[in-house]
């Protein structure tokens, strides 16, 4: 079966051809992570890199990968490099925290993201599913449609729904998306800053855009917070993932999470939940466009498996091919890159000596389309992993969500959110590619394209219009 995709490839950027200065270097890390890099690292099972400021080990051997994200953990931390950068919006957050921290908050967050929360937030899923249908009708005529635009537009409302039981369109929530598009458009891809040897006590300097827009989302979610606290004194609070986390006590010393903790965590589900989503989704359109059969068997099995009049659960589990379009996508532009964690002690990868303190990269662009790992890497095919080779890359080098102690709390949430609003969307339109405007992948947050995502779209299901109740 893959061979039957290998004629149509989709993007992928451009590897840096030969070498280049560490300040030619930096200039093309700045512009785009994933094209400063090297086409060996495709084939590579490490890499390193010396600069006069740090050593970078980048790891595609999936036992180095089962190291750190498994096995051992607490010797590889976040980055500070990482934490530098996104600290003027998250805080002292789950995602960029480590240690006791890190351990206490995901104590607290964990029993809102457990298995029976999922089937609580469906419905809110749906909701946001059906409006994004609704928005786009008055568009399905052929026209192009910067995608980009509408599925960060329904990524943005199922956060708001599933955390604060309000859309979108609450005056709140609508400022607080506004926001945090221009947060993004002001964020660096990379703090060139964070990269250098600096004591802690000298700031890292941020433009004054990312730090004006990042207190406005924290100022919105400060007010959300502040709704929800009076509601649940009242106790008239929906039973949503704000209120399970704000009345939620760490098991081991019986505190809550404080307003500006809580804000902490939200911007994270903010920037994880809806980014994350919003680049997965894009793609995933993208790719049924690039492979109209596929999109036909997605459109097939959402027509069969939906009715738009009715909200139910069960559903998630008729949509298995779109479940497998939405993990190939995932695993051809995975929405976080690249982590980054640090060395807490001296170490030994491949014979190579590691030294305290060196940066730790797990790719998971590069993993999961590594030539020795993956048959036919490049090329789109979801039904991979029902062969030996996908199945046994699926559990060794595949790491979207990360893996181990610090995956994403929400992936569960996630490929129930992913394969749902992709059927929504499929069983209601039919998407098509733009000849000579195919998208390129570059890392800004999240793996994005260059100049967004443009297809036409076209009524496919008559009925798709209707509400949900």
């Amino acid at each position: 079966m893959l061979d039957d995709y290998a004629a149509v490839i989709p993007p992928k950027p451009q590897s840096r051809k030969g070498k280049v200065s560490l300040l030619g270097y930096f200039r093309l890390f700045k512009k785009d992570i994933l094209s400063a890099q090297p086409s060996r690292l495709y084939r590579a099972w490490m890499a390193e890199m010396r600069t006069p400021f740090f050593r970078s080990y980048l790891c595609n051997d999936p036992e180095l990968v089962d190291l750190v994200l498994k096995k051992r953990p607490s010797d590889f931390p976040k980055s500070e490099r990482i934490r530098v950068g996104l600290k003027p919006l998250l805080g002292e957050s789950v995602f960029i925290s480590n240690g006791a921290l890190w351990a206490r908050q995901r104590r607290i967050i964990d029993p809102a993201f457990e298995s029976g929360r999922i089937n609580k937030a469906f419905p809110a899923m749906w909701d946001s599913g059906m409006a994004a249908v609704d928005r786009l009708m008055p568009l399905a005529d052929g026209r192009a449609v910067e995608i980009e635009a509408q599925t960060s537009h329904v990524a943005m409302d199922v956060i708001f729904r599933t955390l604060f039981s309000v859309s979108i369109e609450h005056e709140v929530a609508d400022g607080a998306f506004q926001a945090f598009r221009e947060h993004q458009a002001a964020q660096p891809v990379a703090n060139i800053a964070a990269l250098l040897p600096l004591p802690k006590w000298i700031p890292r300097r941020h433009s004054r855009q990312t730090r004006d827009t990042a207190r406005t989302i924290r100022g919105l979610i400060g007010q959300l917070i502040a709704q929800r606290a009076q509601a649940i004194a009242n106790g008239k609070a929906p039973d949503d993932l704000a209120t399970k986390i704000m009345t939620t006590a760490d098991p081991e010393t019986g505190e809550r999470f404080t307003p500006d903790e809580m804000i902490d965590q939200v911007a994270i589900f903010f920037l994880a939940g809806h980014e994350t989503s919003a680049a997965a989704l894009s793609w995933a359109l993208y790719l049924l466009a690039l492979y109209p059969d596929w999109q036909d068997r997605v459109a097939a099995e959402a027509i069969a498996a939906i009715a738009p009049d009715k909200i139910y659960f069960s559903a998630l589990s008729k949509l298995r091919d779109s479940k497998a379009v939405f993990r190939e996508t995932m695993r051809l532009y995975s929405p976080v890159p690249m982590y980054v964690r640090k060395a807490a002690c001296p170490e030994t990868f491949r014979g190579r000596r590691v030294k305290r303190g060196s940066q730790v990269i797990l790719s998971p662009w590069h993993l999961h389309r590594h030539a020795r790992l993956w048959d036919h890497p490049d090329a789109f095919d979801p039904d991979r992993f029902e062969t030996p080779n996908g199945k046994a890359c699926l559990r060794s080098a595949y790491i979207p969500f990360s893996a181990g102690q610090r995956v994403c709390p929400g992936s569960a949430f996630a490929m129930a959110e992913g394969p749902l609003i992709l059927s929504l969307l499929v069983r209601a339109f039919r998407f098509d590619i733009i000849e000579g405007d195919a998208p390129i992948p570059v890392a800004h947050l999240t793996v994005r394209s260059a100049d967004g995502i443009r297809l036409r779209l076209t009524p496919r299901c008559p009925d798709a219009k209707k509400d949900a109740p």
